[in-house]
């Protein structure tokens, strides 16, 4: 059961990163996330079919999908922020475009593929490690998300904090006037995290289909769930930290599986949401957040 847990935490993670990435980079919330991790999927499974090697395919579909979140970053979000500044419906904006981007990339994604379920195979196996006469619940696919994710959190918590760059990325964020006058370029600082977020969302995309079923189609549940529960794993992890996007994603991930094989599938919406409610008013903050102003 507690590898179950992490094994599905560690999936919600990746998404929970990309959405972090993009809330503390631009202070949006992108709902269109699931729905960019679901085209860079696609395109990862052209790139599997054409070189026929998923270690290739999967780095070339994070750089791919880190350029289309550039270019929605460019050619929507910024464009709108541009045009409302100000009023009741300034804060709402990004948010409607961002569901609005979702519902257009699901159509164009059947338009160019169809509605039918396309597979991907997985490349490492998905049988469970022996350890003596038993098999247990983690498998080289899912040591490699595992993997994955402990390796991202490393990398972009060295960037958030060690680097000019992370600097850049908080200030633009916290208070984009001042850095604009300490000289950042806050739009191509505030490009580069939706950058990151789309590269984080595509790994995500990737690593949970063929950490599953290995069927996709432009509907698929999956991507809605790894939505729904990667904004849990964030909230309740603390939006402005990356530790705490993992923390919160591995949390629901081992309470969805005490749920799921103790209780009843059908509860882990229910359960998912109560937890969200509970931290919100307990720990609104989340596991990893401060109570304290925020600093650049």
């Amino acid at each position: 059961m507690l590898l179950i847990g992490i094994g599905a935490g560690s999936i919600y993670a990746l998404m929970a990163i990309a959405m972090v990435l993009v809330w503390r980079s631009t202070r949006v919330i992108n709902f269109a996330q699931a729905g960019m991790a679901l085209l860079s999927t696609y395109i990862g499974f052209e790139l599997v079919q054409k070189t026929g090697n998923f270690w290739i395919a999967l780095p070339l579909a994070m750089i791919l999908g880190a350029l289309f979140s550039a270019l929605v970053e460019i050619l929507l979000i910024r464009t709108l922020i541009k045009h409302s500044t100000s009023g009741p419906v300034a804060g709402i904006v990004p948010i409607i475009a961002t569901l609005g981007l979702l519902g257009v990339i699901r159509a164009t994604i059947g338009f160019i593929w169809g509605n039918q379920d396309i597979q991907i195979q997985p490349p490492l196996s998905k049988v469970g490690f022996k350890v003596g006469e038993e098999t247990i619940a983690l498998s080289p696919m899912n040591l490699l998300v595992l993997l994955t994710v402990v390796g991202m959190v490393i990398i972009l918590g060295f960037i958030f904090q060690k680097t000019n760059l992370g600097l850049s990325l908080r200030a633009s964020a916290y208070s984009p006037e001042i850095a604009q006058l300490a000289g950042i370029r806050v739009g191509a600082i505030r490009t580069i995290g939706w950058a990151i977020a789309g590269a984080a969302g595509a790994a995500a995309g990737l690593l949970q289909t063929v950490n599953g079923t290995g069927a996709i189609s432009p509907d698929s549940l999956e991507f809605s769930l790894l939505l729904t529960f990667g904004f849990i794993a964030a909230v309740i992890g603390g939006l402005e930290s990356l530790p705490g996007a993992v923390l919160g994603a591995v949390v629901l991930g081992l309470v969805l599986a005490v749920v799921q094989i103790y209780i009843s599938g059908t509860l882990v919406f229910i359960v998912a949401f109560t937890l969200l409610l509970l931290v919100l008013l307990v720990r609104p903050q989340g596991f990893i957040g401060s109570k304290a102003g925020r600093r650049a």
